[in-house]
């Protein structure tokens, strides 16, 4: 079993957070491998930037992804650059208010509007968590426990309660508010 995502956004938004926190979880919760790689302009905040991972029931001997089963996109510019990447049939994650997208039958295109979810629970900031619940939900190469075990464990204790509620923000939306891409 080999699973390969990307995560892309722009800086600022927690996306190589993400993909560490995928790759935690694929090892040290559910006893996979995996490898993180990213990628980020020069700018700290606002660039462009991507984080790939790579998990397998074996190790990696190739720690590049090839064609991901899945993306897990937060801005516009990630969109224009890596949607058309996704393997067929597999899932493209967006963030619904940031991501503008034309409809596509060849893969799997789940809408989540998780800066609005984020702003709900009063911080913007967990949108990357949101998009993790919803992956939780969405795509099998990580268990859900896993990343939510990860989640927590990443996190500072004060803000344990507000990236769960993310988190299960997130998880939930896919599996009320888009049952077909609930896993």
């Amino acid at each position: 079993m080999r699973h390969e995502i990307r995560f892309a956004g722009f800086g600022g938004q927690g996306i190589v957070s993400a993909g560490r926190i995928t790759g935690n979880a694929a090892v040290i919760h559910d006893g996979n491998h995996a490898v993180l790689t990213q990628n980020y302009g020069p700018e700290a905040r606002g660039g462009a930037c991507a984080a790939e991972v790579v998990v397998s029931d074996e190790p990696v001997d190739y720690p590049h992804i090839t064609q991901p089963e899945a993306l897990v996109i937060m801005s516009q510019e990630a969109y224009e650059k890596f949607s058309s990447r996704v393997k067929e049939g597999g899932i493209l994650l967006l963030d619904e208010d940031l991501v503008e997208h034309k409809e596509r039958s060849d893969v799997r295109v789940v809408k989540v509007p998780a800066t609005r979810i984020a702003e709900s629970l009063g911080r913007k900031i967990v949108a990357n968590v949101v998009m993790l619940g919803a992956l939780a939900a969405a795509w099998p190469g990580v268990t859900r426990d896993a990343l939510l075990s990860a989640v927590l464990g990443s996190v500072p204790p004060h803000t344990k309660d507000l990236n769960k509620s993310a988190f299960d923000a997130g998880y939930e939306y896919i599996a009320k508010e888009a049952p077909h891409g609930a896993a």
